[in-house]
């Protein structure tokens, strides 16, 4: 019989609204939250690559204070009550509406569902049950296995590690298309889950589907024989 594809999601931007946090304490940040909200975003990626690149690994949470702590000095800064629920906000992260029901949904059909992400395990599990997702998901695979940020090769390779799967048995979904080029050029089936609508990038490494939200994967998954390769 012919194993389930194994379904791998990025957790930040893909099933958790990064944005969410900001938006919650809107009145606390004042007038630039919302630029505040994306340059916490843009810098706290970024200092995930520069570390990656010079060897110099941080974990994803003191990367994501230090991307705040940089974007409010950007933004007019911010009192210290604001910072500290942001911080706190950030690790109870709000779930895009379409998750839960498609997890469940492929759940349903014998799925085995699991996060790859930057995120520390201990910000991954408070995420997870937050969000009321842990009895739809295996425990979570962290870059803190090997010390190194995607798109490093060493991060993909943690699924077969765990799973002893090939890459052409993974289905693996993102929102952010550098991750999506990594996932392609690693070998699994990369979904992008484009909610913004962005444009395309890294056309040399182009995703396997392109979907506006998550829900879109029960029909891909309806058209794919089990264990094929995209």
């Amino acid at each position: 019989m012919t194993e389930p594809m194994l379904h791998v999601f990025d957790a930040y931007g893909t099933l958790f609204d990064v944005h969410s946090a900001v938006a919650r304490h809107r009145a606390l940040v004042g007038p630039e939250a919302d630029r505040l909200s994306d340059l916490w975003r843009t810098k706290q990626l970024e200092y995930t690559w520069t570390r990656s690149l010079m060897g110099a690994y941080r974990d994803f949470m003191a990367l994501t204070e230090e991307a705040l702590d940089f974007a409010a000095a950007r933004c007019g800064g911010l009192s210290a009550e604001a910072r500290a629920k942001l911080l706190s906000a950030y690790e109870t992260l709000d779930a895009f509406p379409d998750v839960a029901p498609t997890l469940a949904a492929l759940k349903a059909k014998d799925a085995k569902l699991v996060i790859l992400s930057n995120g520390t395990p201990a910000m991954l599990e408070s995420a997870v049950r937050s969000a009321g997702l842990a009895g739809l998901l295996d425990p979570s695979i962290s870059v803190a296995e090997v010390g190194v940020f995607k798109t490093d090769s060493k991060v993909y390779e943690r699924v077969g590690a765990r799973y002893g799967v090939a890459p052409t048995q993974v289905s693996f979904q993102s929102s952010n298309r550098w991750d999506v080029a990594g996932a392609a050029k690693f070998g699994f089936r990369a979904v992008w889950i484009n909610r913004t609508r962005a444009p395309d990038e890294y056309p040399d490494l182009p995703p396997a589907a392109v979907l506006d939200d998550l829900g879109g994967l029960l029909a891909l998954s309806d058209r794919e024989p089990s264990g094929s390769q995209s």
